[in-house]
């Protein structure tokens, strides 16, 4: 036995930490204690439907509807959603061939989130040259590192622009039902502009984080003074656009309700305005440096085809645990994971003299999340200059419990004499009254009320549609999904033929979500592809190949599970309620993306079409 084989993997794990001047016990105490504070027992209930008094916070505050008449006819392909997801199944469509397709969109344009989220400071949190779908079809370099929503915006109005997206598509307009009629074999659609028309096949790419939330506070709907939710900002009101100028604001006493991903890129600008800023925190971020920096021409120059692609699956391998021999992106998200799992995992082996086990894997992986969230939380009192509020400010759990934020403005708005953090230690808000807000006991006299609180995750999904899908014998989707979700690959499923779902059921959840989105697209006009060169008209999912892939489902699905449970309460862990089949994660497949990416390669380069009927 070697000398490198009998040293302790204690010794190496504090060696290849550089040193554990912290108490793990104790840090793993503070986590679930911080936890328990915010644990509710009615989850996902605790918000309020925007429906009915509250349905102005889903209403499109930038594009007027014009009235038209309605479409009665048909086409080939109907894509539902213009984001990321459907702009790129209309994109693979048209390389596909297919020339009859219409999108239907509820904005006024394409964008999706990037249509909705207009906020002041709003940009991806993600390398835009991985995050903005098809530069290289488009030939298009963005101008940051991390990219200005009003480009991100501009750029998926030009991925609609160069595959004729336009050509047929109803804007400003919301699907209300959906149903298959067997004897034609073809999708009747209806919609809120009195549309009715039917189709060959339905792409959905309705997303997961389209629907506005608000909280159930009591009295949320007494307020006399102004509101409105961060994903339809109201300029009219504030002055101002992306980059700042809130003018409007000058004589305001502004509150935000939320301290998520939003709200960080929101309250510097706000900060920066209003006369007196109120910052209502229930949790808060996880916020480290972000280093955003215009593109280098050079850079942009020397790029050679399928610069994207490379770059994107670079980013991906490393951000899920794998090594690659060049980090090309080089942020945040692969500092954490190099530090996480690639660079620690291969030092410590090498120390070893062998391979880590399993076990040691996950106690170096638990010990790393502690050295990167310890280093955050001494950032916060680096910058912060008040004990208390940069106290209030510090994360106390796991890296990976609650979306990263990454962010240079957001911590020294605290420093601002006008900027106040009202913490409620887990509590959130008391009580809203027609003058302000009741947090911690205290009342805080507001002209305006902002809500920083995110999109509807959890909830059931025709709740978030607004309509059910009816399959083969009237079959409702909600109904055949109510015990847990059955699918082919979560692109299709049993009884409801020629009809794709993009996102996160039963797929495989990205940091880089479009690369998810880009790989289902590819995957689902290959099918239709298929069925067309067969001279066909109908695919759908057999039930054995519906079973055969939840069976695998089920063997991925512990992985990160109790992980998530010692989490803080957030939409990661469906407000930390086990067992919700509609869960961000619950349904995803728990090998990671890239073994998901390969099997839907893999699957397409048989030929087979296994699991699928087409007839």
């Amino acid at each position: 036995m070697s000398e490198a084989e009998t040293v302790p993997f204690e010794a190496v794990l504090n060696e290849t930490l550089g040193g554990i001047d912290f108490d793990p016990a104790a840090l793993k105490a503070k986590y679930l204690e911080e936890r328990d504070k915010r644990l509710r027992t009615d989850g996902n209930q605790q918000y309020v439907e925007v429906k009915g008094d509250f349905s102005a916070y889903v209403d499109d505050p930038y594009v007027e509807r014009e009235e038209r008449e309605p479409v009665f006819d048909h086409v080939d392909v109907v894509v539902i959603g213009g984001g990321f997801g459907g702009l790129l199944m209309g994109g693979r469509l048209r390389e596909a061939g297919f020339e009859d397709i219409r999108m239907i969109e509820k904005g006024g344009d394409f964008g999706g989130t990037w249509y909705w989220n207009r906020y002041p400071g709003a940009m991806c949190d993600v390398e835009s040259y991985c995050y903005l779908p098809m530069l290289e079809e488009l030939g298009y370099v963005p101008k940051h590192k991390y990219s200005f929503a009003p480009e991100i915006a501009e750029h998926s109005q030009n991925i609609a622009d160069h595959f004729r997206l336009y050509d047929n598509a109803l804007l400003s307009t919301c699907v209300t039902h959906m149903e298959w009629d067997e004897s034609a074999e073809r999708w009747t659609i209806e919609t809120d502009r009195g549309d009715k028309m039917t189709a060959r096949a339905v792409a959905m790419g309705t997303g997961p984080l389209d629907r506005p939330k608000l909280p159930g506070i009591p009295g949320i709907d007494s307020f006399e003074g102004h509101t409105f939710h961060t994903s339809r900002w109201d300029y009219d009101y504030t002055g101002g656009d992306n980059a700042g100028g809130l003018d409007g604001l000058a004589d305001k006493r502004v509150g935000i309700i939320g301290t998520g991903a939003t709200a960080v890129q929101a309250i510097p600008h706000l900060g920066a305005s209003a006369q007196e800023l109120f910052v209502f925190q229930r949790t808060p971020s996880s916020v480290d440096v972000r280093n955003n920096r215009e593109t280098d021409p050079e850079w942009a120059e020397s790029l050679e085809p399928g610069w994207q692609e490379r770059r994107m699956d670079n980013f991906n391998v490393i951000v899920t645990g794998g090594d690659q021999e060049e980090d090309l992106v080089h942020d945040g998200w692969t500092d954490i994971f190099r530090n996480l799992t690639g660079i620690a995992a291969k030092t410590a082996s090498r120390k070893l003299g062998r391979r880590l086990t399993g076990p040691e894997k996950g106690e170096l992986m638990e010990m790393s999340d502690y050295r990167k969230m310890e280093g955050v939380r001494h950032r916060v009192d680096e910058i912060v200059k008040d004990p208390a509020t940069a106290e209030a400010l510090k994360p106390w759990y796991r890296q990976f419990c609650k979306r990263p934020c990454f962010h240079d403005e957001y911590l020294p708005t605290f420093n601002r004499p006008n900027v106040h953090l009202i913490d409620t230690q887990g509590k959130g808000v008391d009580e809203i009254r027609p003058s302000g807000i009741v947090a911690n006991g205290t009342f805080y006299e507001l002209d305006c009320i902002i809500f920083a609180t995110g999109f509807e995750v959890g909830t059931d999904p025709t709740r978030r549609r607004g309509y059910d899908v009816v399959g083969k014998g009237g079959t409702k989707l909600s109904e055949k999904w109510a015990d847990g979700v059955k699918s082919l690959h979560g692109l299709q499923t049993a009884d409801f033929p020629n009809c794709f779902f993009l996102g996160f059921v039963q797929g495989a959840v990205t940091v880089n979500i479009p690369q998810t989105l880009n790989e289902q697209a590819k995957h689902a006009a290959h099918i239709l592809s298929e069925v067309r060169a067969r001279g066909a008209s109908v695919v759908e999912a057999t039930p054995e190949g519906e079973q055969a892939w939840v069976e695998e489902m089920e063997r991925k699905s512990r992985i990160g599970a109790r992980f998530r449970a010692e989490c803080t309460p957030g939409y990661y862990n469906n407000e930390g309620q086990a067992g919700n089949p509609n869960g961000f994660f619950s349904a995803s497949y728990g090998a990671g993306p890239v073994k998901f990416f390969r099997i839907l390669d893999e699957w397409r380069a048989s030929g087979e079409l296994e699991g699928c009927e087409i007839r």
